[in-house]
């Protein structure tokens, strides 16, 4: 198959400068590259296309060679400062090594390794360098950066075949997702499972079920094995982190595992004692109320708060903090009653008379 125009091969017009041939190339080879095209021989051949135009397109000697000549600059014999021996040919200026015609470029940092042998099959050839490690740790980011190794080899009757992505280094774990969701107070102290509808990143809707631990407070995450971003190269799937919020609930207020209950009790209740209904995380429950009680003071009801994550046999407690109801409307015989009281607590010294 005939070569196709290198600036054609990245859709680029002649003249384009070191920017634009560079975000042509990012966009086409994230495109084919042959991680996001599994089993697809034409997006691997495009791939390879578009790479041997880049090595030499980003090359400013190979450019200048290749827009005077051609693919002719890159023949063999060509040009006075070319030597070929034992199958490789090596530019004079430095800049690359072009193995025989049929086969790569290094980029302008770059070394390639190798040569044909008797049979014309191309033996295996190593290439080191920073080039084509940073165009592509540019493209897929840390799979590749810091992996300046891989392997290309070239089958006899042409072209080549590229195997780097499977052990150079290319392969890398799906990215982890992250998202928020909301739950009841009663939700995140006690636990529950519940359904969430999320779309990925190719706007895919599905429904999840989701544990909730017993315990969870305010900003942590529960983490999804695997909901996130899809993998490269046969790697893993990254996870979805959901970031819980806690809708708050009148009355109740966290501390750790502690749960603090306001609770308002009649005048009455207070000064004399008794016992008043009171509600916790696990149902309402009767708590005693000794005489005198005063404005704020609490109530300690054990093992009634909140289990710990770590282990949830382990709960705190719940404090019932008490607030005294205050009469807004009296009958007069109340109002009496009341106004006596009163007298009476004057008459004896006490303070904190209820007139």
């Amino acid at each position: 198959m005939a070569k196709r125009d290198y600036y054609d091969v990245l859709e680029l017009k002649r003249g384009a400068d070191d920017k634009e041939i560079k975000r042509a190339y990012r966009k086409l080879a994230k495109k084919f590259h042959p991680d996001m095209n599994p089993g697809d021989q034409q997006a691997e051949q495009k791939f390879k296309e578009i790479t041997e135009a880049y090595n030499v397109l980003s090359d400013a000697e190979k450019k200048k060679l290749y827009d005077q000549y051609g693919f002719a600059a890159f023949e063999d014999g060509f040009g006075a400062g070319g030597t070929y021996a034992g199958g490789q040919y090596n530019y004079a200026g430095g800049q690359y090594n072009y193995a025989g015609r049929q086969g790569n470029y290094a980029g302008r940092q770059g070394n390639f390794t190798g040569g044909f042998g008797n049979d014309g099959v191309y033996r295996e050839f190593h290439f080191s360098g920073a080039d084509m490690d940073n165009i592509f740790g540019d493209l897929f980011g840390d799979m590749f950066h810091g992996h300046g190794t891989g392997s290309f080899s070239s089958r006899k009757g042409g072209g080549f075949e590229y195997d780097g992505y499977k052990h150079g280094g290319f392969g890398r774990k799906g990215a982890d997702a992250r998202a928020d969701i909301t739950i009841s107070f009663e939700e995140a102290a006690l636990g529950c499972e519940k359904v969430f509808r999320l779309q990925d990143e190719k706007g895919r809707i599905s429904s999840i079920q989701v544990h909730i631990p017993a315990g969870i407070d305010e900003g942590q995450s529960v983490r999804l094995k695997g909901k996130g971003a899809s993998g490269i190269g046969g790697e893993s799937d990254g996870d979805l982190l959901l970031t819980v919020h806690i809708q708050p609930k009148p009355g109740y207020e966290r501390k750790g595992n502690d749960v603090y209950v306001t609770v308002s009790i009649p005048y009455t209740t207070a000064a004399l004692g008794g016992e008043v209904i009171v509600p916790t995380l696990t149902g309402k429950v009767a708590c005693k109320i000794a005489s005198g009680t005063q404005p704020g003071s609490k109530i300690r009801l054990r093992n009634k708060g909140i289990p710990s994550m770590k282990n949830p046999a382990q709960k705190g407690d719940e404090y019932i903090v008490i607030q005294i109801e205050v009469p807004k409307h009296l009958t007069e015989e109340e109002r009496q009653r009341l106004m006596d009281y009163d007298r009476a607590c004057r008459a004896h010294g006490h303070s904190g008379s209820a007139a």
